[in-house]
């Protein structure tokens, strides 16, 4: 998928969503937490990391803000799987329809359940990626939730 038709995809969703919200294309990569708070010049925390893992071998979306590090026991523990771990690139991309760096926490190709740590709520605005890894789109943390459906709980290293 080229850069253009997955941030457009992105940008459907969010307007299916009835929101009003623009994707940004930056010159910068946006591929990680840190190149991404760079390049907005916004504290790293306001990123949202968009990891998908495998619990019991069935995909899970865990959104988590981008000074944090995702606890997998306590994803176990959320969901009452027995194992849980990250998958890989090109699990992700199956699963997804997009690269690891440009995943968006919408707009999968598969449904696919959702839990946001609920340490992004310290912040007004967060940075989501949006299908590319130069693209990001801005969102509020309650908007976030009802966009994906996502559950809030306490998934990251000391919650």
């Amino acid at each position: 998928m080229t850069k253009l038709a997955a941030t457009e995809r992105v940008q459907a969703a969010l307007r299916a969503a009835g929101l009003d919200t623009r994707v940004l294309i930056l010159e910068e990569s946006t591929r990680t937490a840190a190149l991404a708070a760079a390049a907005l010049s916004v504290p790293l925390g306001s990123i949202v990391k968009s990891l998908v893992f495998l619990a019991d071998a069935k995909p899970v979306l865990v959104l988590v803000s981008g000074d944090r590090r995702v606890d997998e026991g306590k994803v176990a523990r959320v969901l009452g799987a027995h194992e849980v771990r990250l998958a890989t690139a090109a699990e992700v991309k199956e699963l997804t329809g997009y690269p690891i760096g440009g995943v968006p926490p919408i707009g999968h190709e598969h449904a696919i359940p959702v839990l946001m740590d609920a340490q992004l709520n310290r912040f007004e605005v967060l940075y989501a990626a949006a299908g590319h890894p130069q693209a990001v789109f801005p969102i509020e943390p309650g908007k976030l939730v009802e966009l994906t459906g996502g559950t809030i709980c306490n998934i990251t290293a000391g919650s």
